[in-house]
């Protein structure tokens, strides 16, 4: 039997404010084929999962606090129990509204990596509104393009 504890994995620091723990998939003892599946945890203030798409079909389920959701053309309030479908290629990003941490859980299949955590640390993030669609119209949040603390992180 394998398991994987949340309690014991230290997980990534992101640059756009948030700590990713792989639950399924990734850098955890547990591996699937069919799908990934992690905590993930956003800083108070604006800490965000930024703009971004995948070829995966993926859905974020917050266990804790509130966000702004962008997906798509679309902008809505995602809350403490919610759920949100983002379908294969969709750009999509999530901003914690809150002045406590967003925790939420992801699941995404197949498994796989998934390029915007390589290029969140290597500061190449399409850009919304140049190489990417631009965030939905009403969005409060940017997307955060940030670099790591001392340069690109190559992983």
């Amino acid at each position: 039997m394998i398991i994987a504890d949340l309690r014991k994995i230290e997980g990534r620091r992101y640059p756009a404010g948030r700590r990713t723990q792989n639950l399924a998939g990734g850098v955890s003892p547990v591996q699937a084929k069919n799908f990934a599946m992690g905590m993930v945890t956003l800083d108070p203030d604006g800490g965000q999962v930024p703009w971004h798409n995948q070829e995966q079909e993926e859905v974020y389920f917050v266990v804790e606090g509130t966000g702004e959701m962008c997906l798509g053309e679309e902008v809505s309030e995602l809350s403490t129990g919610q759920i949100v479908k983002i379908p294969p290629g969709v750009f999509h990003q999530l901003s914690n509204k809150g002045k406590t941490p967003l925790r939420m859980i992801y699941c995404y299949g197949p498994a796989g990596d998934v390029a915007h955590w390589k290029q969140e640390l290597a500061g190449t993030l399409p850009a919304a509104g140049k190489e990417a669609p631009p965030l939905p119209e009403g969005a409060v949040y940017k997307q955060c393009t940030d670099l790591p603390e001392g340069g690109p992180i190559i992983i």
